[in-house]
Parts: C-alpha cells; sequence; structure tokens
C-alpha cells in the first residue's frame, strides 16, 4: 500500500526514542507492519532520509501520533459499541503507560438501515485508524487509556441536571454523541498538522483528517435532516466555552441555514492545539491532565489542557 521510503522513514520516527526503535526493528514482521504490507519488509533497515531526526527542541512526532491514537481509542469503542455491541479486541490496547477500562457502552438498536450502515462504516474506519496508528507507532504506541463513555456526555446542556445523557439510548442520541466527537477530530488534525516535521507523517495524517471530515459531514447532514439542529449547535456552544476565548466551532445552522461545512470566510477548516483538544475531552476550560471522557488522562507525553 506505501512505499519503501515510506516504511523505513515511519519506522526511523515511530519510537519516542532509539532504544524502541531498535527494539521495533528487531521484532519487526509481517504481522507487525499490517497495514503497510508485507511486500516492504526487505526496506525496513534501509536507511532513512536525511533530515528525518527528531528537533530535541519539537514535539516529537511520535507524541502527536500518540496523541492522535488516544483520541482514535475514544471513537473506535463509541461506534464499535454501538454497532456491535462490544469494543475494540484487546490485543489492539495494550502499550505503554496505563491500559484502563471502558466504562459504559452498548449496541444502538437502529431502525434506520442507512444510519446502521453509515455508522458501521465509521466503525471500521476507526477500527482501522486504531490498527495503522499502532502499527506506525510500533513499541512506542501508547496502550488504551480509561475511557468513560457511560456519563461522559451529559455536559453538553441537553438534559437538566442531575440527570445522564445515555448516548446509546435511540438513534438521535447517538448521532448527538458522534457530533462531539467528529467535530473535534477534525479540529485536531488540522490543529497538529503544522507540528509534524516528517512528510510522510503529515501525508498519512492529511489521509486521516480527511476521513475525519467526511465522518463530520456525515453525522452533520444526518442531523440537520432529522431537525435535530437546536441539541446540536448547543453541543457547538458547549465545546465553544471549553476550548478558549475564541468563538470558532460552529453549529450545524448558521443564520438559519444549513452549515454542514464549518469553515472561515476563505472555506478553510480550523484546528485546535493538543491542549484545546484535551480542554474538549476532559470537559474544563482550566489546565488538567484528566477528566470527562478520560478519567484518568491520556497516555503519552502530550496530556495537559491549555
Amino acid at each position: 500500500m506505501f512505499g519503501k521510503n515510506f516504511v523505513g522513514q515511519l519506522i526511523d520516527r515511530s519510537a519516542e526514542n532509539p532504544e524502541d526503535r531498535r527494539r521495533f526493528l528487531k521484532g519487526a514482521g509481517a504481522a507487525g507492519l499490517g497495514v503497510v504490507g508485507a511486500s516492504v519488509l526487505g526496506a525496513v533497515a534501509a536507511p532513512v532520509a536525511a533530515g528525518a531526526s527528531d528537533n530535541a527542541n519539537a514535539i516529537s512526532d511520535g507524541a502527536i501520533l500518540n496523541f492522535a491514537l488516544n483520541l482514535e481509542y475514544l471513537e473506535a469503542e463509541f461506534y464499535s459499541n454501538a454497532v456491535y455491541g462490544h469494543g475494540l479486541p484487546e490485543s489492539l490496547t495494550h502499550g505503554k503507560g496505563h491500559r484502563g477500562p471502558v466504562l459504559g457502552g452498548r449496541e444502538v438498536h437502529f431502525k434506520s438501515s442507512a444510519l446502521r450502515q453509515f455508522a458501521q462504516e465509521i466503525a471500521r474506519d476507526e477500527y482501522e485508524h486504531v490498527r495503522f496508528l499502532r502499527s506506525a507507532l510500533g513499541s512506542a504506541a501508547v496502550s488504551r487509556p480509561e475511557i468513560n463513555i457511560q456519563s461522559s456526555f451529559t455536559a453538553a446542556g441537553l438534559i437538566k441536571a442531575g440527570q445522564t445523557f445515555d448516548v446509546y439510548a435511540n438513534e438521535d442520541n447517538f448521532l448527538l454523541g458522534a457530533f462531539i466527537f467528529e467535530d473535534v477530530g477534525v479540529t485536531a488534525y488540522k490543529g497538529a498538522a503544522p507540528l509534524i516535521s516528517n512528510k510522510t507523517y503529515l501525508g498519512a495524517a492529511a489521509g486521516i483528517l480527511a476521513v475525519e471530515a467526511y465522518h463530520a459531514a456525515n453525522i452533520r447532514t444526518v442531523l440537520y435532516d432529522r431537525g435535530l439542529a437546536d441539541a446540536a449547535n448547543a453541543i457547538s456552544a458547549a465545546r465553544d466555552s471549553l476550548d478558549g476565548p475564541t468563538d470558532d466551532d460552529q453549529g450545524i445552522t448558521l443564520h438559519g441555514k444549513a452549515n454542514i461545512v464549518p469553515a472561515d470566510s476563505n472555506g478553510l477548516a480550523f484546528g485546535r492545539t493538543p491542549g484545546q483538544v484535551l480542554n474538549i475531552v476532559y470537559l474544563t476550560p482550566k489546565p488538567a491532565t484528566s477528566g470527562g471522557f478520560y478519567p484518568h488522562g491520556v497516555n503519552g507525553t502530550l496530556n495537559t489542557s491549555s
């Protein structure tokens, strides 16, 4: 699927320290490389391109990909439970850092055949994102942190105080929960792009961003078609209250009309820094290292909200 240069550079920068890289190269095989394919294994030990070494004063590409992996764990668990009634296989949850359980999650009783198919496709994509990032990171991949998808959706202001928003109760609740994740995912990858120094990593991140944008547009369209604009816009306002003073987040209607693509006056999507993303998933506007969807925080070096 990918060329030899991609694999060589990917593995060179896959770990967050040289020892991890050596262990990964020693133990790599067809199964370990997964998505990149066994046909390019001969290139694993090849020299990498000049300029591929980490800048000690910058955030490493491995740290950025691990940050993304934490988010993909959350999305994959959310969708897998909705579609299949269970989460990721255990084999895709181990790694560096504390490995935690998933609180909540169950199958949604979809009445719409089309919506079920949409959910199945997104669940498959998120599963593949986890698999791809873990393969790229090798032994440096972080484990799945503890994830709370049982009570963390309550903060959007859609229900009364003291109640819990059950994201799996029906199709509408599921769509609103998906809306929280997909828009955040798009802005997370957009914000991370300038931090990535390796072009092959940047290309991979751009590919995932494009898929997340397709997902977000799908969810936003269905929400609008179902007349759920007010609830979705409340979620948008809640996100805006968490990620800083700027008013960037956009609901699915703007000036009374459909707003499927949240873009600026130049037609560009906005991005969020890792800290801002963590403000949303930790459900706090303050600096924090845990909370919300991640009761004990995310794994890796990028773990503190703005």
